[in-house]
């Protein structure tokens, strides 16, 4: 990080998002590597143990991962809304084409500013709505099926997805060197 606008936003401001960065992608690697792990495990369990032992004349009784898909299920949410922040880091979300070149080039880095300020702005609407959701089933005491536990605390990895993003863009707009680079000029 070397690059002279990057140098205008605080040290601090550089660290915090690469530390929360770096945190996302770490839980976003454990939730997808959970998932794999753990169907991998069941349908081993279902497909080659259970067979093994049944041609064995073993009976085993059921085998496979109790609730593995329902497990895999909630890592999935909270990895992937953990993809928001880290998408919106990296400069790898869809970007609409609508409306740019409208403005003179010279306006660029203001309405660079603007967007951003208005999408994180969107994202914080978004983020209101995702946590009236949570409340929602907090209060209906809402429970997933077979597991019979609550689900607010996993559904929760939505605001808090929308809100890192959030967070992101209006840290973008105050020190704009910090925003990365378009996927056309990343490489």
């Amino acid at each position: 990080m070397t690059d002279v606008s990057v140098a205008t936003a605080p040290p601090w401001a550089v660290r915090v998002l690469a530390v929360w960065h770096r945190l996302e992608c770490w839980l976003a690697v454990a939730c997808f590597s959970f998932i794999a792990i753990i169907l991998v495990l069941d349908v081993l369990g279902r497909e080659l143990v259970g067979p093994l032992f049944n041609a064995l004349g073993i009976d085993v009784g059921p085998t496979g991962i109790f609730a593995s898909q329902r497990f895999s299920i909630y890592a999935l949410v909270v990895g992937s809304f953990a993809g928001i922040g880290i998408a919106t880091a990296t400069g790898s979300h869809l970007v609409p084409r609508v409306g740019f070149g409208w403005a003179p080039a010279a306006w660029g880095p203001a309405m660079d500013r603007l967007a951003d300020v208005v999408t994180g702005v969107c994202l914080i609407v978004v983020v209101y709505y995702g946590v009236e959701f949570v409340h929602s089933t907090f209060t209906a005491d809402l429970r997933a099926p077979v597991l019979d536990w609550v689900v607010w605390p996993f559904q929760m990895a939505i605001p808090i997805g929308f809100l890192s993003a959030a967070g992101r863009y209006f840290a973008y707009a105050i020190w704009p060197g910090l925003r990365p680079k378009p996927p056309e000029f990343q490489e």
